[in-house]
């Protein structure tokens, strides 16, 4: 009978601690948002602290995290990883509890809108200020300010995390680009109103990263200097030059950067490495 009433304790104990452990988890969830400016649904997905449903009453420093070329708002969790990151980051101290979130601005790019910019036909950067973030930090328990505010990105949406990070410096504590696309040339045949490619070539080449800062005016570079810096390319990467002419013009502007080159290349590997510096980077520069 004693024995019994041993087994069915340790029983009621197992499942209460299995219960306990399962609701601590971090979650993954895929939502969608209608915008008017873009006429259209548009997915995201979004990363919850594992305390997030048994603590009501605490709010979070967010991430915005914005995928690359053809990819979309699953990619960074399906791909790279990024939940079993930071949990493990979370759990050794070396990153703190945050809501990580990437929006959809990509798919097949013969068929599918792709980029963070304005272009005729897609204003993807009014819908991200004007509906996405307002949308995130009211549904979210986001503390919604530019101290516990960050984004990063690999390349398309590296270059667009630095674009933003340029032009709505009061928003961000800190920006991470990953194999960013920094700028590109300019063509000399004007993009077709039907080449979605085209159209999103030609507003990398006016949002160009690299031009902005050499333009900045003094009051765009203490703008700049309000945001920490951080670029992060492959020695392999075709994308590198670029990312060494940001770096120049951030330093010869007396703008602080952070810039590493690591062995690699332009490739989902260097992508998920990159995270175990992302995370913690921007966990230093929040300020709750």
């Amino acid at each position: 009978m004693k024995y019994n009433l041993f087994v069915l304790l340790l029983l009621t104990v197992s499942i209460g601690l299995r219960a306990q452990n399962q609701t601590s988890k971090s979650t993954v969830e895929t939502k969608t948002i209608h915008s008017e400016i873009l006429n259209a649904d548009r997915a995201y997905t979004i990363y919850l602290p594992k305390d997030y449903a048994n603590n009501p009453q605490k709010k979070y420093p967010i991430l915005y995290i914005l995928h690359g070329l053809s990819g979309v708002n699953t990619t960074w969790f399906e791909k790279y990883d990024v939940r079993e990151v930071q949990d493990q980051l979370v759990a050794s101290g070396e990153s703190t509890e945050m809501i990580i979130v990437s929006p959809n601005a990509g798919g097949d790019p013969k068929t599918e809108w792709n980029g963070y910019f304005d272009m005729p036909g897609w204003n993807y950067e009014q819908f991200f200020y004007q509906e996405f973030v307002p949308h995130i930090e009211s549904t979210y328990r986001v503390i919604g300010n530019k101290q516990n505010r960050a984004i990063a990105g690999l390349s398309m949406g590296g270059g667009g995390s630095t674009s933003y990070g340029q032009r709505h410096a009061d928003m961000y504590s800190s920006v991470y680009a990953m194999s960013a696309l920094m700028a590109m040339p300019n063509s000399s045949t004007p993009p077709k109103a039907d080449d979605k490619f085209s159209l999103l070539s030609q507003s990398v080449v006016k949002n160009s990263c690299v031009d902005y800062v050499i333009n900045a005016t003094d009051q765009q570079k203490e703008e700049l200097k309000s945001v920490k810096w951080f670029v992060d390319c492959g020695d392999d990467d075709f994308l590198l030059d670029s990312n060494i002419d940001f770096f120049r013009a951030m330093r010869k502007a007396n703008i602080p950067v952070e810039f590493r080159i690591r062995d690699g290349a332009h490739d989902a590997l260097y992508w998920h490495s990159a995270l175990y510096y992302c995370l913690p980077f921007v966990s230093r520069n929040f300020k709750q």
